[in-house]
């Protein structure tokens, strides 16, 4: 390599470091090898450090001038294995669509997909069964379906039982063996060394937890560690669904239970699995909890019954639940679950236990009001209306957002509504201020076409403000300004 060549080499490391990319471009142009002999002070080439980096637009830029996708760094690290590993899905994806083989064994035998199952990499693991990854392919942890299981990522197991994996029953063996294990006593007495201390962390993540043990050196520094996540009771739930296993009612309602937090997958999936059976046996025993005095059950009992849905066989008898439910609920996760239910039930009804809660002092509360509100207000239901005005006030974004949803699909047309949805035209929650518009332009209000322009302008196409703005247009009356919006190119790309 001449020195005006390791010149330019040098410099596209510097580059490829500093996440530089018109950097990139001057020293591949300088005649900086994309694919070669150039290589750090490690042996890594360029491509590979991009990879690690999560710098897709460098990656595509070294692609685009000659990298290999399957080229190895320091001889034995493949780019889409790194870039699997570190979970950055959007180099996955630039690399297989540059031809990277998506099966491909680095040193020791492992994948990409190996390497995202191992740490949980979700969305990695749907980029790899996409561009073509054999679900059913063992690596070093097994089948992936079966390290899934291991790791206690519901979101891995769920995407590849969507594309046919094998070794369901292997994997819901791991799972229940996971079930009730205290996950960071585990990862501790496998990491712990006399003396060391270990610190360890959880993090709300891809529906559930995942727990960091780390060893701490003398100075207090992290030397080495592990994580794992905790979704094993899902998974168990998932795996026996679709091997047909038909687990009691109590048993998923007790690994539901176990977290106490309504959006985690242990609960979600235990949900789902109930609402399936919709069997008398389902009601009877999501009417006991709902009775049982226990918060954490009642709201159990409360999703449960809210899924069955409202042209269910057992819709009747479970809003004069719900309804009580809503009056007597002391615990806010009782009380949200239950007004949700009551929406999801769609009884009008039931408006006068979920409105009476509309000025709560827990947000999640609030939240529910005005999700179970949205699409049951009928017309003349004056309190109702007022209750989605009021919300759209609320300090909390997801509150205004689903009220100014309900208030711009309610019936009602009165000047308190419109000034409503006017003062979220500038919603800093551009969601919110797309619905506003919606329901001025419904209204046929002029004030809602320069909103529209300015979403339609400024929001992501294919994003829920584009979109909603995008329908409203529909609603304008006059032909030239309608035809204005519908013409209208976003600026953000």
């Amino acid at each position: 390599m001449d020195d005006k060549v390791e010149a330019a080499a040098a410099g596209l490391f510097e580059a490829v470091y500093g996440g530089d990319e018109d950097a990139v471009v001057r020293a591949l142009r300088a005649g900086a090898p994309a694919d070669g002999p150039g290589t750090d002070d490690e042996g890594r080439t360029a491509l590979y450090v991009a990879a690690v980096s999560d710098e897709p637009g460098i990656v595509r830029l070294l692609l685009a001038a000659g990298a290999d996708p399957d080229g190895l760094s320091s001889g034995t690290d493949l780019p889409l294995c790194g870039a699997a590993c570190g979970g950055h899905t959007e180099v996955v994806r630039a690399l297989l669509a540059a031809g990277a083989r998506v099966d491909l064994r680095e040193e020791f035998g492992f994948t990409a997909m190996a390497w995202a199952v191992q740490r949980g990499r979700t969305e990695v693991v749907r980029a790899l069964l996409d561009g073509g990854a054999d679900p059913s392919l063992p690596g070093p942890g097994g089948l992936p379906l079966v390290a899934a299981a291991r790791r206690g990522s519901t979101g891995c197991v769920r995407a590849l039982l969507e594309h046919g994996a094998r070794g369901r029953a292997e994997a819901l063996e791991e799972a229940r063996a996971w079930c009730g294990v205290d996950v960071a006593a585990a990862l501790r007495a496998g990491l712990e060394q006399p003396g060391r201390e270990a610190v360890t962390q959880r993090f709300v993540e891809d529906g559930g937890v995942t727990v960091v043990v780390e060893l701490l050196d003398d100075a207090g520094c992290p030397t080495s560690g592990n994580d794992l996540q905790t979704g094993h009771a899902a998974i168990a739930t998932l795996l026996e669904a679709d091997l047909e296993i038909a687990v009691p009612a109590g048993e998923l309602a007790d690994r539901a239970l176990r977290r106490g937090d309504p959006d985690d997958d242990d609960w979600t999936e235990a949900v789902a699995v109930l609402r399936g059976r919709g069997d008398e046996v389902t009601f009877g025993s999501a009417s006991a909890w709902c009775a049982s005095g226990e918060p954490l059950r009642q709201a159990f009992g409360a999703d449960v019954l809210g899924q069955l849905g409202p042209r269910g066989r057992y819709a009747g008898r479970s809003v004069p639940l719900l309804r009580a439910l809503a009056r007597t609920a002391g615990d806010p996760v009782a009380l949200r679950s239950a007004v949700v239910a009551l929406g999801q039930l769609g009884d009008a009804g039931a408006l006068p236990e979920i409105v009476r809660h509309a000025g709560h002092r827990d947000v999640r509360v609030r939240r529910s009001v005005a999700l179970a509100l949205t699409g049951l207000v009928p017309a003349g239901h004056e309190e109702g209306v007022r209750a989605l005005v009021t919300l759209t006030g609320d300090a909390d974004g997801d509150v205004r957002n689903w009220a100014a949803a309900g208030l711009a699909g309610a019936p009602a047309d009165t000047a308190d509504v419109r000034e409503a949805l006017v003062a979220l035209l500038g919603d800093p929650v551009a969601d919110a201020a797309a619905e506003a518009a919606r329901g001025l332009a419904v209204r046929r209000d002029p004030r809602a076409v320069d909103a529209l322009a300015r979403l339609l302008a400024v929001e992501a196409p294919g994003g829920y403000a584009y979109d909603t703005a995008r329908d409203a247009v529909r609603f304008v009356p006059d032909v030239r300004v309608r035809n204005r919006l519908e013409r209208t190119l976003p600026r953000c790309r």
